[in-house]
């Protein structure tokens, strides 16, 4: 069920239900399927598991990628997408809610922040500029809404965006909104 919350005069939806799962545990360290040795910390992944990025980091390399993509069965233009993301063996799964509609594409997703746990809406301009602030957006939105174009790169979708029905002019935003006690 979707509830309207208004903050700073923008109507922003936040669903119930995902406001309690925007952090899973990660699951524990266990050999991958078919690892090579007994050495392997990798967590198992999923099987549906599609992988946006990987790159190396000081903690080992990291991977995002999302899995269970799923519609809403409210709204045909929400997906709910389990993100993975993994730094070495560390693995932090969480939930994010996007809307695919030409009108208002966007993201909400969750982080941790001075103020604790905290909800952030970004509001998406697919077709537009790709740079690295917001990539990652794309490729996760990208991976929702059009899965058979998920882990391609954003930037190269522009004319795919237009047959879509974006135009490429919408304006990104961003808005950190107070996770709900019950997410913290």
């Amino acid at each position: 069920m979707l509830k309207p919350f208004r903050r700073a005069g923008a109507l922003v939806l936040i669903l119930a239900s995902a406001a309690a799962t925007i952090t899973a545990p990660a699951a524990p360290a266990a050999p991958a399927a078919g690892a090579e040795g007994p050495e392997s910390t990798d967590p198992p992944r999923p099987a549906d598991l599609v992988e946006l990025r990987r790159r190396p980091s000081l903690q080992g390399e990291e991977m995002v990628g999302v899995f269970k993509v799923r519609v809403d069965p409210g709204q045909s233009d929400l997906r709910r997408v389990q993100l993975w993301e993994q730094r070495g063996s560390k693995v932090v799964i969480s939930t994010d809610v996007l809307r695919c509609a030409t009108t208002a594409p966007s993201r909400l997703t969750g982080r941790s922040g001075p103020a604790g746990r905290q909800l952030v809406l970004r509001s998406l301009n697919p077709g537009g500029p790709i740079t690295s602030a917001n990539r990652l957006d794309h490729l996760v939105w990208w991976a929702a809404c059009a899965p058979e174009l998920a882990g391609r790169d954003p930037a190269g979708l522009v004319q795919e965006a237009h047959r879509r029905g974006f135009h490429g002019g919408l304006p990104e935003r961003e808005e950190i909104l107070p996770a709900p006690p019950s997410a913290r």
